[in-house]
């Protein structure tokens, strides 16, 4: 087993709170939305920030021109990341990272308090604390937190250009590239490595994971010998696209079939990722992602079966 049951308890747990919180976001943006049940197009309100999503005209465009852009930018952002690494720029990394969560953060309290859909400006200031807080000030509660409202915004972007289809060759291109970048060439232990001793912020749930020995010394050290310390304590972590790929996925068999089919997903995606914490063994890494998909699949034809 991975971690130990405390621990995968509270990461499954957050991931399940994540993915109904993403459901809320998503189908607040989508024109296509459950009521009472029922699909229903409506006038949804657009994406904040003029990011509009652009209109697929033709069910060939998803694939002729949405799927290979998306991965381009998926290989571009994966490239430039690589290079700030490779140069050590973490402070070009941390206002990324600042940004994009201001961003997506705002995008889901929009959506839960529709209000702010004519006051924008409110949700940037709400987000602002909170992200400072995230990227520069380091503290595991703002964090974790912050994660629960950063991916349900990110994937309210890309589910109004992806069908099912798409989706699922989308899913099958991220497990292999995850296995790849974890077995293959540890590109991905050593991105998150940078990202926690360089930058400071990881893009992911993380839960700081110590034996009850290393515990007893922490609780009787004062503030100052903790400070001084080098006692080492374990990380258990749930990478961020581990989380928002699920959500995505969810999203776009919510727009597409209806709320039962997406929640038959997000419950395949929870049995994928808690089968992965189980058979995993300690200290040994695993790609989440072909684990997740292959949840995501099984409730997809569970979804088609029942309903």
């Amino acid at each position: 087993m991975k971690h130990n049951w405390e621990i995968t308890a509270i990461l499954l747990a957050m991931f399940i709170v994540t993915q109904f919180i993403g459901l809320y976001v998503v189908n607040a943006y989508s024109p296509v939305q459950v009521v009472s049940g029922n699909l229903v197009n409506v006038d949804s309100p657009d994406l904040p920030f003029g990011m509009q999503s652009p209109e697929i005209e033709n069910e060939s465009d998803y694939f002729r021109t949405v799927l290979p852009s998306l991965i381009i930018a998926f290989i571009i952002a994966i490239s430039i990341l690589i290079l700030l690494m490779k140069f050590n720029v973490s402070f070009i990394l941390k206002i990324w990272f600042f940004g994009v969560v201001i961003i997506a953060i705002s995008i889901s309290l929009i959506a839960i308090f529709p209000f702010l859909q004519k006051f924008t400006w409110i949700a940037l200031l709400i987000s602002l604390p909170f992200a400072f807080v995230k990227i520069f000030r380091r503290s595991f509660f703002i964090h974790n937190l912050t994660e629960l409202f950063i991916y349900p915004g990110i994937a309210a972007v890309f589910v109004a250009i992806l069908n099912i289809w798409t989706i699922i060759a989308l899913l099958i291109i991220i497990s292999i590239y995850d296995m790849w970048a974890v077995w293959k060439s540890g590109i991905m232990q050593k991105m998150a490595k940078y990202q926690i001793d360089k930058v400071g912020v990881l893009a992911g749930f993380f839960i700081p994971n110590a034996s009850k020995k290393v515990k007893g010394k922490i609780k009787n050290m004062t503030k100052s010998e903790l400070k001084k310390s080098k006692i080492k304590v374990n990380v258990a972590i749930l990478g961020g696209g581990d989380v928002v790929f699920p959500i995505i996925a969810a999203g776009v068999i919510l727009k597409t079939w209806g709320l039962w089919p997406a929640i038959c997903v997000i419950i395949g995606a929870t049995i994928g990722l808690a089968s992965l914490f189980l058979l995993a063994k300690k200290k040994k890494f695993y790609p989440a992602m072909p684990f997740i998909s292959a949840g995501i699949f099984l409730g997809m034809i569970c979804a088609y079966l029942l309903f």
